[in-house]
């Protein structure tokens, strides 16, 4: 049993079924709204929708640059826990402002509140800094790879994404689906302050350390940043053509409705999953590089046939490719496992973790700020260009691995 309260597992696990459902009916609520303000015309909801989760993705990026580094002050001195428990909490709280929208009828901007409340509380940089650090500090460091995987294999939430569409057509404008993630979402906040054990090292053995970590960061510090140079790419090209991806799929000719788009949740985070069991079949027959090579290489593919799709059939094709995709973020931690030697790298986890997060936080901004400026422009000719762009973008990673 106290084995058991040292996983972080069953927290991601519970954790990533609130957040399901919660982006499955904030898309589809903004989307809907949109829809009525522009009285059905679809390119201007589609328009505006862009607009909203653009806003939307600043004020929680910047928000979360204000408040992950003096988080990670704090996780270097009571633990990482701190990352997991101050961002549930902001997620439980900008859920909270979704309901309270849903049942007020109030103005789509009141949403942003929710926006800024999750960013302040560290949002996804900490969460996943917490996720990451804890499942370091309870594993051995022959299995501290595979057990950076796991917790983000758990990640896939495919579960999460075939439910949501149905949940959402239960309750009037999606209250039942919103109350279902607020309820998992304080489980999971329950149990990572009350149950989920933590580490903390002591002053003097964390000045010890620090001095290891120190010879060892020089020693690394190339490989890491070519990594990190990659890691970049990839998402620069490919994070915001997935969060257009979700809106693409709801107009024509497409038209999904909540179960399909649900199915297509479902099938994207089932990506984690095949990636990882790719990784482990393959991963001692080709090795890391050419595992990392075929993974952009067959993403890429995948999102350059999602340019040109028509009908649902074809869009299942092209997620196909995205099912062998080994450079999913697993694997982008996978190859940074091997840079996370001893325990010296580990007892500076809050604050590692904490900023490599936040860069790549940066990053997924970034990309979502040119991808859905573009996208409403391309509405009236060619509404799959973002993906070529994508495609185009992401293929530079190849460029740092190589």
């Amino acid at each position: 049993m106290e084995r058991l309260l040292t996983l972080v597992e069953p927290v991601v696990i519970i954790n990533k079924l609130g957040t399901s459902f919660f982006e499955m009916s904030l898309t589809l609520t903004v989307y809907n709204v949109s829809l009525e303000t522009a009285d059905g015309q679809v390119d201007q909801a589609q328009a505006a929708s862009s607009r909203f989760f653009l806003i939307h993705s600043i004020i929680c990026t910047v928000a979360a640059m204000l408040s992950t580094v003096p988080l990670g002050r704090v996780a270097d001195r009571r633990g990482p826990k701190v990352f997991l428990i101050m961002s549930q909490l902001g997620s439980v709280m900008g859920m909270c402002v979704l309901l309270v929208f849903l049942f007020w009828k109030l103005p789509l901007e009141f949403l942003f509140l929710g926006s800024a409340v999750y960013g302040l509380s560290g949002g996804a940089p900490a969460y996943w800094a917490g996720v990451v650090a804890l499942a370091a500090l309870s594993s051995k460091q022959r299995h501290r790879t595979l057990k950076l995987n796991v917790p983000l294999l758990l990640f896939a939430g495919v579960l999460g994404g075939l439910l949501s569409g149905y949940v959402y057509q239960i309750g009037h404008k999606g209250v039942v689906l919103i109350g279902m993630a607020i309820s998992f979402s304080v489980v999971s906040l329950l149990y990572s302050t009350f149950l989920l054990s933590g580490s903390v090292q002591n002053s003097e053995d964390k000045e010890l350390l620090l001095s290891r970590a120190g010879r060892s960061e020089r020693t690394n510090r190339a490989a890491v940043g070519l990594l990190i140079s990659a890691m970049v790419l990839f998402m620069l090209g490919m994070i915001g053509a997935e969060n257009i991806l979700t809106l693409y799929v709801l107009k024509p000719p497409l038209s999904w409705d909540s179960v399909w788009a649900g199915y297509g949740r479902a099938a994207t985070d089932a990506m984690y999953l095949s990636s990882f069991l790719g990784v482990l079949a393959l991963s001692g027959v080709l090795g890391d590089t050419a595992l990392t090579l075929l993974g952009i290489v067959s993403n890429c593919t995948g999102m350059a046939i999602m340019a040109f799709t028509m009908k649902s059939g074809v869009t299942t094709s092209s997620l196909c490719f995205h099912f062998h995709c080994f450079y999913r973020k697993p694997n982008r931690l996978r190859r940074a496992g091997p840079f996370i030697e001893t325990e010296c790298c580990v007892c500076i986890l809050g604050r590692i973790f904490g900023r490599l997060q936040l860069v790549l936080a940066v990053t997924e901004l970034l990309s979502t700020v040119i991808f859905t400026s573009i996208y409403p422009l391309t509405l009236n000719s060619f509404s799959g260009l973002c993906f070529l762009l994508s495609c185009t973008i992401s293929y530079l990673s190849v460029i740092p691995v190589l």
